[in-house]
């Protein structure tokens, strides 16, 4: 099987076209080749195939083989794969998604893609879109037990499930150890990714996210979606914002059209062959 690794901050997957390669079990082959010890070493595993909707198709799987609806760094990194390549013309595409149909603008420098600015589409505060089965219309500043201790809450989709918190202090947050109980919380019935937030300015925020299925990550594309649209929608951020992951920095903006937009980096890292066992 012929693979490159790409990664948008850090958040690294390994990508497939399956318009060449045949992979029939592909929860399988995530697990396999996600392994940092025994694989190749990634987030998850993103195959890109053919769409009767849009330029190219994007199926997402995390490192434990569970499919996900969508992925902002990753879906920056199948732009660049496919612009480089000349699979799809640039420097405009679409992307299909399990999420919907996203919108990618290319930057390129020496022939290379270097950025992409995705439409991220709207956003959802709609509990039984997210979902989760916290009480009320949107779930904004909603309080919440875990393990024991209280929390605030707010819940954003993304074409995928996020809980954002705000905290005064991230080196408060054991990540490793709270990551998993929000995750695994009953609130959430289909799990969810979770991100601790500080605030440092009215445009600029910190935050570290536990992804659901890959568990901490460099960096969360629509996870720092949700992070402003939570920001906006509780008055503690504007909304366009500077975010700042493990990994570097995403710009965000929650536009008057209530669609998000992404920009950030994509970078390959190599290619291969991956013969499993």
């Amino acid at each position: 099987m012929k693979f490159t690794k790409l990664h948008g901050l850090g958040n690294d997957y390994i990508y497939v076209d399956t318009t060449r390669e045949k992979i029939d079990d592909p929860a399988v082959v995530a697990r396999a080749v996600s392994d940092r010890h025994t694989g190749i070493g990634a987030d998850g595993l993103i195959l890109i195939g053919r769409s009767e909707h849009a330029d190219v198709r994007m199926e997402m799987y995390n490192a434990d083989g569970s499919r996900g609806e969508m992925c902002g760094n990753g879906i920056r990194c199948v732009g660049k794969y496919v612009v480089d390549r000349g699979i799809v013309t640039g420097p405009n595409l679409t992307v299909e998604t399990d999420g919907g149909v996203r919108r990618l603008h290319c930057e390129s420098m020496d022939g290379a893609v270097r950025s992409v600015r995705v439409d991220m589409g709207p956003p959802s505060l709609d509990p039984g879109r997210i979902p989760t089965t916290l009480p009320g219309d949107r779930v904004v500043d909603a309080p919440i037990e875990i393990g024991g201790r209280s929390y605030v809450v707010t819940c954003v989709s993304m074409g995928n499930p996020h809980a954002v918190v705000f905290t005064a202090s991230l080196d408060a947050i054991d990540l490793g150890a709270l990551g998993p109980l929000f995750e695994h919380a009953p609130e959430f019935p289909e799990r969810i990714n979770t991100h601790f937030v500080r605030i440092d300015a009215p445009d600029h925020v910190t935050m570290k996210s536990w992804e659901r299925g890959s568990g901490a990550t460099r960096a969360c594309g629509t996870g720092a979606c949700a992070v402003c649209v939570a920001g906006a929608v509780t008055e503690r951020t504007r909304r366009t914002i500077i975010a700042s992951l493990p990994g570097g920095d995403l710009r965000l903006e929650w536009g008057e059209d209530d669609h998000v937009y992404m920009t950030g980096p994509a970078e390959e890292v190599f290619s291969g062959d991956w013969k499993p066992r």
